[in-house]
């Protein structure tokens, strides 16, 4: 068997609704390793709010902020950060608009406004994180990978005929979160793909929301958890049980690479 590259996505996927990994998918990760085969997480967190979950998984190879950095054995191979100059006129855009921003690093994160904390509270519980302190020096002091921007749709319009040089990608009620553009888990898969000398038909990914969309379509075998909306479902080639129900244990098992 020739080897695959399986990307998988943390929240919604790698993550019951307890927000723990089924034993499952911990057995089933540890046997993909053992076959040869080069597994990823592909998620939207920075790498501090990935960290427990990497580190749990045993996993040494990493997609985080959306993308925009990527680890091989926990060296960093690839990173794409967001533009400081458009970042700032943002900044600007969103303040005047009173809508929060949060900015984040490898492994730091705060938030640059404070308009509205519970909204901020809220849309950062959802996956079981607290609100970021709020630092009105970090975006000066760092390096920027990604943001969220705390609006509801009514906004998604005019955000993103604003900034057209950052892709927003919704993920919650209230927030989307600011990339590069061009910039996705995507573009990123496929660049160490090529790296490691694996065929994108051999690339096998999983995932849950709107920002697995594209890595969904890429692969040669999109897989969609069961708690997946409909429009996401759609972009995958196959559909697996939830991740309640060893949902990624199942799609491996019948793409033969688990037994």
């Amino acid at each position: 068997m020739e080897r695959k590259l399986i990307a998988l996505d943390i929240d919604g996927t790698l993550l019951s609704s307890q927000r723990k990994p089924l034993d499952s998918t911990v057995k089933a990760l540890k046997a993909l390793r053992q076959a040869g085969h080069l597994v990823i997480i592909a998620t939207g967190r920075s790498r501090l709010l990935a960290g427990s979950v990497i580190h749990q998984l045993g996993c040494t190879n990493y997609i985080i902020c959306n993308g925009s950095a990527a680890f091989l054995d926990h060296e960093q191979v690839y990173k794409h950060t967001l533009d400081r100059k458009v970042l700032t006129r943002m900044l600007d855009f969103a303040s005047e608009r009173k809508v929060d921003i949060a900015l984040f690093g490898l492994d730091s994160f705060a938030r640059v406004t404070r308009f509205d904390e519970p909204r901020v509270l809220e849309t950062m519980e959802s996956f079981g994180q607290k609100a970021p302190d709020y630092d009105a020096d970090y975006f000066a002091q760092h390096e920027v990978y990604q943001g969220c921007a705390f609006y509801d749709q009514s906004r998604d319009a005019e955000f993103a005929e604003a900034f057209p040089e950052f892709r927003l990608v919704r993920w919650h009620e209230h927030s989307v979160d600011i990339i590069p553009n061009p910039g996705s888990k995507a573009q990123t898969i496929l660049a160490l793909a090529k790296r490691v000398g694996i065929k994108p038909e051999n690339i096998i990914t999983f995932g849950d929301g709107n920002n697995d969309i594209e890595m969904l379509n890429l692969a040669g075998t999109g897989v969609a958890m069961g708690n997946a909306a409909a429009h996401v479902k759609e972009a995958a080639n196959l559909v697996t049980d939830t991740n309640d129900q060893d949902g990624i244990y199942k799609a491996l098992k019948k793409l033969d690479l688990v037994r």
